[in-house]
């Protein structure tokens, strides 16, 4: 007998039971605050390279891409190259022509050489600038609309005012029925002082510019690159599911009927 439907049912209630269980709350965001003090994101690899994520979030990532299908993935915030490497990899198992584009501000040098030549170097393209400016979003914007299907993922400057306008420059490119995937928003998680060497902090981090522009394109009559109205919604079963994740309330689907 096939069990699968049953399978799913039963997956599907027990992560919503997730939401009352207080002890794997607790036990969860326990880690979270120490496992961002002992920087656990950063002992990861994909395919040779440093992702600095949690494996949490990839996971959710593959079942995203999978399910979803974009043939265009954009992250801000290259890093060591980890990341655009994953999503290369998971363009590769959809086939077809998918590209991924990372822009940074700063791709150093060894950085780049080793994304060049990865094997999957085909699938990447890198832009060099800082990812609210004018013609930095245009440049990759002109390489989306050759796309059918595209995704986003923020993951460079964490303050309020960075990632806000990266939401204003970046979530009107991301297609209906796919994902803009905000990353840190775990900041505001993080007892106030936390991150005293940086310029974010609780109440000024990538959890309260996506707070603020919910809010924004709910109010006024915003539009994606193509004039639709713009809408998303935080998938909050992706919360319950993972119970630890660097992105907690940061997985904004656009909803296919808008």
């Amino acid at each position: 007998m096939d069990d699968h439907a049953d399978f799913l049912n039963e997956r599907e209630r027990r992560i919503a039971s997730h939401q009352q269980n207080e002890p794997l709350k607790t036990v969860a965001r326990a880690f979270s605050e120490e496992s961002v003090r002992a920087r656990y994101s950063y002992n990861f690899e994909w395919l040779g390279l440093p992702i600095i994520q949690y494996p949490q979030d990839m996971q959710a990532l593959q079942e995203i891409i999978w399910r979803t299908r974009p043939d265009c993935i954009v992250e801000t915030g290259v890093a060591r190259g980890g990341s655009l490497v994953f999503y290369a990899s998971m363009l590769e198992l959809l086939g077809e022509n998918g590209v991924v584009v990372g822009i940074d501000i700063d791709i150093r040098q060894h950085n780049r050489k080793r994304i060049v030549e990865h094997p999957l170097a085909r699938r990447i393209r890198l832009i060099d600038g800082s990812s609210i400016e004018p013609a930095t979003v245009d440049a990759v914007r002109a390489i989306v609309e050759k796309h059918d299907r595209t995704m986003v993922c923020l993951d460079s400057n964490h303050t309020h005012e960075h990632v806000l306008k990266e939401l204003e420059g970046y979530a009107p490119m991301v297609s209906p029925g796919c994902y803009c995937v905000v990353f840190d928003t775990i900041i505001e998680l993080m007892p106030e002082g936390f991150f005293a060497d940086r310029p974010w902090d609780r109440g000024d981090n990538p959890k309260t510019a996506v707070d603020a522009f919910l809010r924004k394109i709910t109010e006024e009559s915003a539009a994606d690159i193509n004039g639709r109205r713009l809408a998303f919604e935080c998938d909050t079963s992706m919360d319950r599911k993972l119970m630890i994740s660097a992105a907690r309330g940061g997985y904004l689907r656009r909803p296919h009927a808008d």
